[in-house]
């Protein structure tokens, strides 16, 4: 069921609603575009947008040009009574973050602007992925060159704490475990799914599985009410559940096919079974998970290039022919769209 949707100037490659209350219609979204040549130029932008589903407005309000970006994403709500944050990863091995600023009248949609606060050089090699832990004191980077860095946050200052070698080559997922804080899961081109223990610096290898994903960990999440549950995604198509009670060796429960390169999962804030997937080749999913099963319970096929962003707003359903449904942002990457719509089954039970 289709809402809104636009073009942007750019290759899209991430979309991000902001979480924190007041500021639910305001959805961010991040470009990465190469230049090729002797000397390839990455640039990027982030533009924000305001999201009205009862009228079906997308409308642009804000646009800040930035190095090509590879992941965004805003702090957790509540953590250290700060106001919206949103951190950025970037081809340039820059950590920055913004603040969204608030106009006189105090509205969203309209007069917000991003300022960047703060900024780090965390690397040479390129910023993939980044993930804040839950009381938004330390961000997770994920590098080109295979290294994590994990920097703390103090007034908006960022400082590198540690940085390691991880992996063997580019890791796309960095991901902090809600419910142990010392823990962050990650996942690479090298096909290893690998948890790390922060409380030795070097931080030290709590697992690394190397035998179930046949192709290279796209993205990790853990599921926000189940401290034992957590959800990986693969190049190989396959979104898969994992069982954490044993750290040192977690089990592989279930997986799904979804045809087509998983790069992105998101879970419903509220509506903890639903699952959004991006699917790469395979456009976007609406996973159920019951249990330790899963299935899709609607695909969504109206974007014609690589599907890579997506996120779920927070806050509200949408009352539509009765039915209350979820709003959904998602993004392509070489045709540049960037589309709001709500499932057409009756995903919200």
């Amino acid at each position: 069921m289709d809402i809104a949707h636009c073009y942007l100037e750019g290759n899209v490659d991430a979309v991000e609603f902001c979480p924190h209350e007041s500021f639910h219609r305001v959805l961010a979204a991040s470009t990465y575009t190469l230049q090729e040549g002797v000397q390839p130029n990455r640039s990027g932008s982030i533009s924000l947008f305001s999201v009205d589903v009862d009228v079906g407005q997308l409308e642009l309000f804000h646009q800040v040009d930035t190095s090509g970006i590879f992941d965004i994403k805003w702090n957790p709500v509540g953590a250290n009574n700060m106001g919206p944050l949103l951190a950025q990863a970037d081809a340039s091995g820059y950590l920055r973050l913004h603040s969204l600023e608030c106009g006189s009248n105090g509205s969203e949609t309209g007069v917000g602007v991003l300022k960047e606060v703060g900024g780090e050089m965390v690397s040479s090699s390129m910023c993939l992925c980044l993930d804040w832990n839950a009381s938004a004191t330390s961000i997770s980077v994920g590098l080109s060159d295979g290294s994590i860095s994990l920097l703390t946050l103090t007034e908006a200052q960022l400082k590198i704490q540690q940085t390691w070698e991880a992996h063997e080559f580019e890791v796309w997922a960095t991901t902090f475990d809600t419910h142990q804080p010392h823990l962050v899961y990650t996942g690479s081109d090298d096909c290893k799914f690998s948890c790390w223990d922060l409380r030795e610096s070097p931080s030290k290898l709590a697992f690394q599985n190397t035998k179930i994903h046949k192709m290279g960990v796209c993205c990790i999440t853990k599921h926000h009410t189940d401290p034992n549950t957590l959800l990986t995604g693969s190049y190989d198509e396959h979104l898969r559940i994992w069982d954490v009670r044993s750290i040192a060796k977690p089990v592989n429960e279930s997986s799904i096919c979804l045809g087509g390169g998983v790069w992105r999962i998101k879970q419903h804030p509220s509506i903890p079974d639903l699952i959004l997937a991006a699917c790469m080749h395979n456009g976007f999913a609406v996973v159920r998970i019951k249990g330790e099963k899963a299935e899709v319970a609607e695909s969504y096929s109206k974007h014609n290039s690589l599907a890579y962003g997506a996120d779920w707003q927070r806050g509200r359903l949408c009352k539509k022919d009765g039915i209350e449904r979820p709003v959904v942002a998602t993004c392509s990457f070489y045709d540049r769209l960037l589309r709001i719509w709500l499932p057409e089954s009756e995903v919200v039970t």
